[in-house]
């Protein structure tokens, strides 16, 4: 396995304080970094080819080098709000290590010019915030935080924002908002959060993990991270491991090693006699793949070849003991209920969503109900303001389109629990497409 950078030591005892975090060499690298230009800080992040650990993946630096240069207001905000289904990898940093992650977010806004930062955590993380206010508190005492940070020409504010527990915040608009004091809600984009975002200035927005690993990266160097990992998915991450294994837990990991590795070798696979059915890459929102994609390299670009993506790297598992229809109605009533309700798609679509698979389920579905539900998928996608409905469609239409013979089946079978008898026959090719 790789050097272990964000879980080194994760468990050793007291390691949430600053006196056990500088004594392992914490707060170097913020030391080593002030020691810097902005330009230099900002290029070694660029060099590191660390792409965001939230989900979407998208260049680090390049995303804090968006950001204007000049002496207005430009804000850090640290997304905290860990609501996608299967992932609790950033609960488990802000718990045991929260100083890493404040080390991380001071350094990135000595790179972007930021001098107000923001970390919103989601509001059931009760003992995670309780942690990260006694070591922001720290931090700012020893002079980490404030005005001529150790001297220097930066200052920074961090203040801790409990949201509501809605997964719509996870969405950086929709989380600007709420931060704001408004409900989360998506915006319109453009204008992107770069150059109006917070308060309407210039604006940042990482992950958890993403910030955390800024501090790793000064401390090695942009271009000895980047020999981490492969070529386009550079370094270690840090990978949720829930669903049908023996060993569930957080793992790190060097990007492009073989999901088999992951899924059997370190969460013990499946209980003995069982098979993995399907799994999904990147948390619930991540179209699923099956057992014959286990031996693939787990990076970026491989998962979005094989028509998934690694997302937020919760890798969910499920065997051969589940049915299919039970896993698409607890994504669809999980997504439904969790739309913000902004956009017509998705409001309707969710909806829609979650009374067909629950008509199939009651014996009442025909195979056009599948096709059906199929499209209405593709309205789904693409045609919202943030991507919270395509997180319900995107799973939807894999388990649909992989395990369609399983559906049938299953509508089979519960059309004869119900009397109901056989489903009708699809029309034929030319009648559909007359009809279409």
């Amino acid at each position: 396995m790789s050097e272990k950078l964000l879980f080194d030591r994760i468990d050793e005892p007291g390691l949430h304080t600053l006196e056990v975090y500088e004594r392992r060499g914490g707060y170097q690298s913020l030391r080593k970094a002030l020691g810097m230009s902005r330009e230099e800080v900002l290029q070694h992040l660029l060099d590191s080819g660390l792409r965001g650990r939230g989900g979407a993946g998208f260049a680090m630096g390049k995303k804090a080098s968006f950001l204007p240069r000049g002496t207005m207001d430009k804000y850090l905000v640290c997304n905290a709000d860990e609501s996608e289904p299967g992932t609790f990898k950033d609960r488990e940093l802000m718990q045991k290590c929260p100083h890493m992650l404040i080390e991380g977010m001071i350094i990135a806004a000595y790179a972007a010019g930021a001098n107000r930062s923001f970390i919103y955590i989601r509001g059931e993380y009760e003992l995670q915030a309780r942690k990260l206010e006694a070591a922001i508190e720290e931090a700012r005492n020893a002079g980490y935080l404030g005005e001529n940070i150790l001297g220097s020409d930066h200052s920074l504010t961090l203040t801790l924002h409990r949201g509501a527990g809605a997964y719509i915040c996870g969405e950086e608009t929709a989380l600007l908002d709420s931060l704001e004091g408004k409900r989360g809600n998506p915006r319109l984009k453009p204008p992107f959060p770069a150059n109006q975002g917070l308060y309407q200035g210039p604006t940042l927005i990482n992950n958890v993990e993403t910030l955390s690993t800024v501090p790793h990266i000064i401390r090695l160097g942009g271009k000895e991270y980047a020999k981490l990992g492969t070529e386009t998915s550079t370094g270690t991450k840090l990978v949720s491991v829930s669903g049908n294994v023996q060993r569930p837990g957080n793992y790190e990991i060097e990007l492009g090693i073989p999901a088999r590795e992951i899924i059997y070798g370190l969460a013990g696979g499946p209980e003995p006699g069982r098979e993995v059915k399907l799994w999904f890459p990147g948390g619930s929102s991540s179209p699923v793949l099956t057992a014959a994609e286990l031996d693939l390299p787990y990076d970026f670009d491989t998962m979005a070849k094989a028509g998934s993506m690694l997302g937020s790297g919760a890798i969910i598992v499920v065997d051969d003991s589940v049915p299919v229809m039970n896993v698409a109605l607890k994504l669809a009533r999980f997504y439904r209920h969790e739309s913000c309700g902004k956009c017509t798609p998705c409001r309707e679509g969710t909806n829609w969503t979650v009374k067909m698979l629950e008509r199939i389920d009651r014996g009442e579905g025909t195979p056009m109900d599948l096709d059906i539900l199929a499209s209405v998928q593709e309205q789904i996608m693409g045609n919202c303001l943030c991507v919270l409905g395509d997180a319900m469609a995107m799973p939807i239409s894999s388990l649909v389109a992989k395990f369609r013979d399983e559906f049938e089946e299953h509508m089979e079978r519960a059309r004869e629990r119900a009397g109901l008898g056989a489903a009708p026959a699809v029309p034929t090719p030319a009648i559909a497409g007359a009809t279409a």
